[in-house]
């Protein structure tokens, strides 16, 4: 597999421009379907347009001076640009946000008809439009509320600053037992658990008609606090950070019920030990019961349980999925939407990710999807739920293409039949799609296509994207390793790339779970590496065994030795970049952050004679320092792996540092914590290797924002000086 794309001109990137949106791509700002109808909307001059499939004829149909005369009759402030729709009511009415509040605004009335407000201080914030109820967390407890779709704004208004959520007659809420008068301080309710691991990135689920709320509780008692200290205040701060590491406590996890009618709340029987995994929450369509994917501690045997959502007691094992390795549950179920006795769930059971046909009574019925590809993500039915979408690298594995999947004869069809990275929206019925998508050559092309995959209209296509810009040339093509697995590389050459002279390496690595960085993509890999690209080097990444969409067994054989065969991969890598007559051997840097960092550091140290320099981000130093839950599925404990953890950590390895080292972190960072580097540098310190360093105070698991300018010129300024 190989291509390549280049051009020439004189400019070069201004990083803080990538902020300002100056290097995007021409685009279609909202791009989506209207609730329910063949109409399309965007925004263009801060005007909403509406066209309808499958034309293209565009009408001018709601503008600012619209929403701005609606909200400035309700008493609120003007927006300055049109707003983000967040919801379609109906073909008429949509909701958008400004500040904490939204608006549902009439078309045809051209009103406000209803304002959902939202607490200040509110996180995990969710909206259930069809039912009128809202639910987020304060502090630790869980806040539940319904809004009147026909209620006076005004009067709701007055209501909210009162105190809304404080008032019984208008609101729900579930607190945590109290104890004079103050919530637990170790429990939480309705937030995110087992540290958004399992594919959780909520915390509370309606029930279909709303009547029931299913929500988390986490109790983090047991857990050992982690010292996070601000430094911003004149006296610092401490902030205690539950952070259960690898072989310690976790915490407990329970699922309740609230029943609005009862208004009292039962807790699934989901038994002991108590230190197990909850995912997959499902309610069944008639609100009896509740699924649960009940994972073990271990992470390598997980059950499908049913629970009665009345009493919470346990009803049976719908099925169990057990692999020495690990079982990664990240989907709930999906019940069809023709026939509640049926639902698919999304198993690497075959080795593959795949979609499976089962009946209310836990039988498999069938394999929906299968082969040695996989489905990236489940994107919903069609109305009458005879098709199903999702997105698969079945026929480009560095794409994302969609695909529509018929239920009853498995027939798999493309919507995308173009080369690159899409972004895919279906209209309701599935009759007509909206096809954004870029690749290597390609800024951004957006097409109306019909069921077929045929394209009806072409929307936008920008292929003078940056022209004034001197943009590198990208290559993607493969190597093999050792194992006879193709890996993946992406290879940007410096801009008027002369390949006489001799140029240095810069490789960009990450090379863990869950992560794919070789996509086929406008700009892939991002501004940064181009810019790098710009400035001299040749930069190279590669997708090394671990990482993600090339099957179970090449993602998992890192199990319980990170750092080994993915080394192994990325000096394939290095091994043809010394073999082109173009690359300067004795100029090879390194950088990358998070697991990207361990490697970076893992490389430097193991192969000295190539990597004169390095910079890595919030490297993890030693997994015993890391979290239970994405830890242990990789590594097991510290007791359970001695030989692992001593092999793979960086403490140990300290001795063979050579050449120019930069170590960056943030000081507040909860997800892979200070002291991973600070312990480094006591290493360092006492076998007299020298470290260079450089802290974010105020800034977590990387740097975000405009300081991330800050971060992207001191890594080039860097490698630029030490590795001529």
């Amino acid at each position: 597999m190989a291509g390549s794309v280049g051009f020439s001109q004189k400019a070069v990137f201004h990083l803080p421009d990538v902020f300002t949106g100056k290097l995007s791509p021409t685009n279609l700002p909202q791009l989506q379907w209207v609730a329910q109808t063949h109409d399309y909307v965007y925004v263009k001059d801060n005007n909403l347009m509406k066209a309808t499939a499958p034309q293209h004829d565009t009408t001018v149909w709601v503008t600012l001076a619209d929403i701005n005369s609606a909200l400035e009759k309700q008493g609120e402030k003007a927006v300055k640009s049109f707003p983000s729709i967040t919801h379609w009511v109906d073909k008429n009415a949509f909701y958008f946000r400004a500040g904490r509040k939204y608006f549902c605004y009439n078309i045809k009335e051209k009103r406000i008809s209803n304002i959902i407000i939202v607490p200040e201080d509110a996180d995990n914030l969710q909206i259930d439009y069809k039912n009128g109820e809202a639910t987020c967390t304060l502090g630790n407890g869980l806040v539940v509320w319904r809004f009147n779709t026909s209620a006076d704004p005004n009067k709701m208004d007055s209501l909210v600053k009162r105190g809304l959520w404080e008032l019984r007659s208008d609101t729900v809420q579930i607190y945590a037992r109290v104890r004079d008068g103050e919530l637990l301080q170790d429990v939480k309710f309705g937030h995110v658990v087992h540290r958004n691991e399992f594919g959780i990135d909520k915390g509370s689920f309606w029930s279909p008609t709303g009547r029931y709320l299913a929500f988390y509780r986490m109790d983090e008692s047991m857990v050992t606090d982690y010292p996070i200290v601000n430094t911003t205040t004149r006296i610092a701060e401490l902030n205690n950070e539950k952070y259960p590491m690898a072989g310690m406590k976790s915490h407990e996890v329970t699922l309740g019920v609230y029943d609005y009618a009862t208004e009292k709340t039962v807790y699934m029987k989901t038994g002991e030990p108590a230190d197990q995994y909850l995912t997959s929450v499902t309610w069944s369509p008639d609100e009896k019961y509740i699924f649960i994917g009940v994972l073990n501690r271990e992470q390598n045997h997980l059950k499908l349980n049913q629970y009665d959502a009345t009493t919470g007691d346990f009803v049976k094992t719908f099925f169990e999925e057990k692999n020495q390795r690990y079982v990664e549950p990240s989907d709930p179920l999906y019940f069809l939407p023709n026939d509640p006795t049926k639902f698919l769930w999304v198993s690497q059971k075959s080795g593959w990710k795949h979609l499976y046909l089962y009946d209310i009574n836990g039988k498999e019925l069938k394999a929906v999807t299968q082969g040695q590809w996989v489905v990236k993500s489940f994107e919903g039915f069609d109305n009458k739920g005879e098709n199903i979408f999702i997105y698969s690298n079945k026929d480009e594995l560095t794409g994302n293409r969609m695909y529509v999947v018929n239920l009853k004869s498995g027939k798999v069809e493309p919507v995308c039949s173009e080369d690159g990275t899409h972004t895919v929206l279906a209209s309701y019925d599935g009759k007509y799609f909206l096809d954004r998508y870029s690749n290597i050559y390609l800024p951004n092309e957006i097409k109306l296509k019909d069921a077929k995959g045929k394209t009806l209209q072409v929307l936008l296509r920008d292929t003078a994207s940056l022209s004034e810009y001197s943009l590198p040339k990208v290559q993607l093509g493969t190597l093999k390793n050792g194992n006879g697995d193709d890996l993946y590389y992406r290879l940007i050459l410096p801009t008027d790339f002369d390949p006489k002279r001799k140029y240095p390496v810069f490789v960009y690595v990450y090379g863990g779970p869950h992560s794919q960085l070789v996509t086929n993509s406008w700009l892939s890999g991002g501004h940064f590496l181009h810019y790098m690209a710009q400035k001299g080097y040749v930069v190279f990444t590669l997708d090394n065994r671990g990482t993600a969409n090339r099957g179970f067994e090449f993602e998992s054989t890192i199990h319980r030795r990170l750092g080994t065969v993915e080394v192994e991969d990325q000096m394939v890598g290095v091994n043809y970049l010394k073999s082109l007559p173009y690359v300067d051997t004795n100029r090879f840097s390194v950088d990358g952050w998070s697991y990207g960092g361990f490697m970076t550091i893992t490389l430097k140290l193991q192969h000295p004679e190539i990597f004169k320099v390095a910079t890595a981000g919030g490297p993890v130093i030693d997994w015993k320092y890391y979290e239970v839950m994405y830890g242990e599925r990789y590594m097991d404990t510290p007791e359970e792996n001695p030989e692992g953890y001593q092999n793979n950590s960086l403490l140990n390895q300290v001795d063979k540092l050579q050449g120019r080292l930069l170590i960056i972190h943030g000081a507040i960072d909860p997800t892979v914590v200070w002291q991973n580097s600070l312990q480094f540098l006591t290493e360092a310190v006492k076998k007299q290797k020298q470290v260079d360093y450089f802290v974010y105070p105020t800034h977590e698991h990387n740097v975000r924002g405009m300081d991330r300018v800050h971060l992207w010129e001191k890594i080039e300024d860097y490698h630029r000086t030490f590795n001529k």
